[in-house]
């Protein structure tokens, strides 16, 4: 049975945008992981530790037959390729993949918390997210993350960067 996930990337180090593709292409070539859908790209302003260069975000969809821990092994293993290395928490990556929501269910593993444990608190992925299921649920309580979104009081630190147009190609935005 295939399943529908939403994976939030990040890039902050090098060439960003291209570390960005390469990862959905990674992810795309496995042969149990299909990318369906891509959000535009944010410009945002570095969370928690602040002293880095901005990053790059966007959410994916992608439908696939991996179960959860799995799916999550495929993406740490991608970032790895990718030349990702984990000095300090929040420091600067060349990628940063995580599993945002699968399906519509909560899972409370060793390993994997979904929905994802902060993104409700994080403009950087509710905003592309969003752009993708504007009336998506919180599987727990089923309050749309719109909801979670207003209650944000700083987006500013989220910047369009390039947008995606009817073709599904990248369009820059100078915004």
């Amino acid at each position: 049975m295939k399943s529908i996930a939403y994976l939030s990337l990040g890039s902050n180090m090098g060439e960003r945008e291209a570390y960005l593709e390469k990862a959905i292409n990674i992810l795309d070539s496995h042969g149990k992981i299909e990318v369906r859908r891509k959000s535009s790209i944010y410009e945002t302003d570095p969370v928690g530790f602040t002293d880095q260069g901005e990053f790059l975000n966007m959410v994916i969809e992608v439908r696939t037959d991996l179960r959860p821990e799995i799916l999550l092994q495929q993406c740490l293993q991608v970032e790895h390729d990718l030349g990702r290395k984990r000095e300090f928490k929040w420091g600067p990556r060349i990628i940063d993949i995580d599993i945002l929501l699968y399906d519509h269910k909560s899972i409370d593993s060793e390993d994997l918390l979904v929905p994802h444990p902060r993104m409700q608190e994080r403009a950087f992925v509710l905003i592309p997210l969003l752009e993708l299921e504007p009336s998506i649920p919180h599987p727990a309580d089923g309050t749309p993350f719109n909801r979670f979104l207003d209650e944000i009081p700083d987006k500013e630190g989220v910047r369009l960067w390039k947008q995606i147009n009817g073709e599904d190609a990248f369009v820059h935005s100078e915004s």
